[in-house]
Formats: structure tokens, sequence, C-alpha cells
């Protein structure tokens, strides 16, 4: 894909004591399409996902970015390029919600009325009251608070590029189901570029347009998400009736 807003070409990650983590990586992202990739643990969905940011350096092959390899980037410009959510969040405990949100906007010199003017308008959108938790600390916040201001922050500087690995991973069903709906809704408005990690089937068929199965660190199947469940592809039956065997 000429205009591919990610390629990973060729890429390969052995441990020095020969472990294969990612075996021969070919793809491509398109702009605007949510890729989920999905997979049982210690498949290399991560690993893969970190390549992009440079938080794991392949040991053969390259990841393009924008056009450009990504070693070709200085790790924190394109860090800074990319917003990232994780489940954990990795929020600042002594920030409130709204430094938290700005941090980025913060560390990039902008001026404080402008900060302030972004992260109300962040808070809107992840759907969250200015007034009612904007001074609130993480700790007074709840799981479903936390996601929503991590990710309002790895939204703040405007990336075309969103990775989220695992990001409702600990929430309750029903906060989870929130979360996914509120991410939808906004990621059809934004048109951003995501790379979504998740461990949960319905979780992908929902949010992304295509997905991506992996196996011992290679891709098994890629697909538009419609196409997934009625794959003929041997691992995507298994992995399907593994997930939906109760029903």
């Amino acid at each position: 894909m000429k205009d591919a807003a990610i390629a990973f070409e060729q890429v390969g990650l052995t441990t020095p004591e020969g472990r294969v983590i990612l075996d021969q990586i070919d793809l491509q992202v398109a702009p605007g399409s949510i890729t989920a990739l999905l997979g049982r643990s210690g498949s290399g969905k991560t690993t893969l996902l970190r390549t992009v940011n440079r938080l794991v350096e392949p040991t053969s092959g390259r990841v393009v970015v924008g056009a450009k390899p990504t070693a070709d980037w200085d790790p924190i410009m394109l860090r800074r390029s990319i917003g990232y959510v994780i489940q954990e969040t990795g929020l600042f405990p002594h920030f409130d919600a709204e430094r938290n949100i700005g941090a980025v906007l913060e560390i990039g010199g902008q001026p404080k009325h402008e900060i302030a003017g972004r992260t109300r308008q962040l808070f809107s959108q992840v759907g969250l009251d200015y007034a009612t938790f904007a001074r609130r600390l993480p700790h007074q916040l709840s799981g479903g608070q936390r996601q929503r201001v991590g990710l309002a922050r790895a939204l703040a500087a405007e990336p075309n590029l969103l990775l989220m690995d695992e990001p409702f991973g600990a929430l309750d069903p029903l906060t989870r189901a929130e979360m996914q709906d509120m991410l939808r809704e906004l990621l059809e408005r934004l048109n951003k570029t995501v790379i979504l990690v998740t461990h949960d089937l319905d979780e992908a068929l929902y949010l992304a347009s295509h997905i991506v199965l992996m196996e011992a660190g290679r891709i098994v199947a890629h697909l538009p998400a419609k196409e997934f469940l009625r794959s003929e592809i041997p691992a995507v039956r298994s992995y399907v009736r593994a997930v939906h065997r109760g029903n």
C-alpha cells in the first residue's frame, strides 16, 4: 500500500537467546482505519504495537510511519506525534485530571491559555464534566473515568495515529461497554488511524474496520472485520470457536 499510514516491512524480533518474538511481519495499515490485533497471550500483539513508537526496536526489517522509517525519527518526536493509551492509563498520580490531559502540551511549550482551552474541549469529547472532574487526582476517579482522562491525554496534541493496548481490559463489563460506545463515536468523528490490541473478539468486531490475528509472532489472518466471523481460515475458525464456544 503506497500511502499506508503505518507499514511493517519484514519486521522481526529475536532475543539474544534466539527466541523469535516477531517473525517477518508484513502489514500495511490504511489512513483512517482501525486495525485490531487479536491473538492469545504471547502471540506478539503488544510487541508489534510498540515497534511503532520505538518502545521496542526490531532486530530485522523496518517500521514506516508517515512515509518515514521509525529508525530515522527522533524517538521523542515520534512518540509525541502518536497517541498512546494503555490499560493502566499511566496518569501522573500527583497531577489533577486537567494537568494530566494537558501534560503533553505543557511539555511542548504551548501557552497556558491554549492548553486550558484544549483541555476543556477534550473533557467534553471524552464525556467528562469539566467542573466536576478537572481538579480530581487519579485516585479520586473510577477506572472508567481514569481511562477517559488517559484517552483525552493521548488525543491532546491531535495526533493522526493512536495506539491502544488493552485500554479497557481492567474495566467491568458495563463500564467497558460504555467506553466502547464513547470511543466508537469519537473515532468516527476524528478520523484517526488506530491500532488496537485486545483479547476481546466482540470488542474488535465492534470497533475495528480490520482484524489481524496473530499466532507465535506471525500474522495468520488479516481481514475486514465484517468478514472475520465467516472466514474459512483454520486459525480464525479455531479462534472464533474458542471464544464463542458457549453460544
